[in-house]
């Protein structure tokens, strides 16, 4: 009886993609004249809110299951920083949120699948907002519908709940984010399409 191994790539796609060929292509392109002014993927950082639902059970499971089944990561829960009571929450109580913080290897996996299997399956896609860059240069993501994700079954999309996708880029300036977010093949809408 012989005994198989898996051979699991020891880089990601995207991760050599960067080193190799974006760094170099980047630093031409931006006219950068320190190879570490470069712009670079520091984590990714996917969360839903459940304020709203805070007290439902199966909705918190549904979320948990998309998060982990998404990312391969467990998720953690977010806490209520203040209390406030019109929406019946006490600082440091309530669950408002869960989220996943992703780093190395599993960041540029995660962004690879996202662009090229789970971006061409939403409806009526038109590229992603341009202007959804913050002071610091990372690129927030929404998504309405978590089904656009293949790791998910049917009857996980049962209860649909959006996320949020936040890239955080180093360097703090927007126009290089949005340069090397080009190279990693994310579509920005044109400047006449309407989303």
């Amino acid at each position: 009886m012989t005994k198989t191994t898996v051979q699991l790539p020891s880089t990601p796609r995207l991760k050599a993609l960067y080193k190799n060929t974006i760094v170099k292509e980047l630093q031409a392109e931006l006219k950068l004249g320190n190879i570490h002014q470069v712009p670079k993927l520091e984590k990714i950082v996917v969360s839903v809110g459940i304020g709203k639902n805070k007290d439902d059970k199966r909705y918190y499971e549904v979320v948990r299951n998309t998060l982990t089944k998404i990312t391969g990561q467990h998720p953690i829960d977010r806490m209520a920083k203040k209390s406030i009571a019109t929406f019946k929450i006490r600082a440091g109580m309530n669950r408002v949120g869960i989220n996943v913080t992703l780093r190395g290897s599993r960041m540029y996996e995660f962004l690879d699948r996202y662009v090229n299997v789970s971006l061409p399956r939403t409806r009526d896609f038109h590229g992603v907002s341009a202007k959804a860059f913050d002071k610091s240069g990372n690129y927030n993501i929404g998504i309405v519908d978590q089904s656009i994700f293949p790791e998910l079954t049917f009857e996980e999309t049962q209860i649909i709940h959006g996320l949020q996708i936040t890239l955080v880029i180093s360097g703090g300036n927007i126009s290089y984010s949005r340069a090397l977010l080009e190279k990693f093949g994310i579509p920005f809408e044109k400047q006449g399409d309407k989303n």
